[in-house]
């Protein structure tokens, strides 16, 4: 286990992804059931109701998770430069907390906006990770 210890921020950040999405699944569900709709129904898709805005965070992350967690788990188990493995999924997670918080917030616009530029911030990060790791690999 000490090969991954120079991974600590890598895991801890998968965790604390996850822990988030773990932490949206109930909020999502009471907002949808506050609203009326059916278990796994979604709101309307409008940006400026806040139950809609927190299932389609909810639903995004849960869309991200499998990419960030592959991603990251193959770039240290191919012994990938913990520096930058620890630096891009740490900078993949600050960008979908900062996501998160203007998807909740219903900041800018529903397309292309400042939440969009992190969401891409967070995307280069997993696909740069992604390459390392194929690099590692070969």
């Amino acid at each position: 286990m000490e090969t991954f210890a120079e991974y600590s921020h890598a895991i801890a950040s998968l965790v604390v992804f996850t822990l988030i999405i773990l932490a949206l699944s109930p909020f999502s569900a009471l907002a949808k059931q506050g609203k009326g709709l059916a278990p796994g129904a979604t709101p309307e898709q409008d940006y400026s109701d806040k139950a809609y805005r927190l299932n389609r965070a909810y639903l995004n992350g849960t869309e991200t998770l499998p990419a960030y967690v592959a991603v990251t788990v193959a770039a240290m188990l191919l012994g990938a430069s913990p520096f930058w493995v620890n630096l891009l999924a740490s900078v993949a997670l600050i960008a979908r907390i900062v996501m998160l918080i203007i998807h909740m917030r219903g900041l800018g616009q529903p397309h292309s906006g400042v939440r969009s530029v992190f969401y891409v911030v967070g995307w280069a990060c997993m696909v740069v990770m992604g390459v390392m790791a194929l690099a590692a690999a070969f």
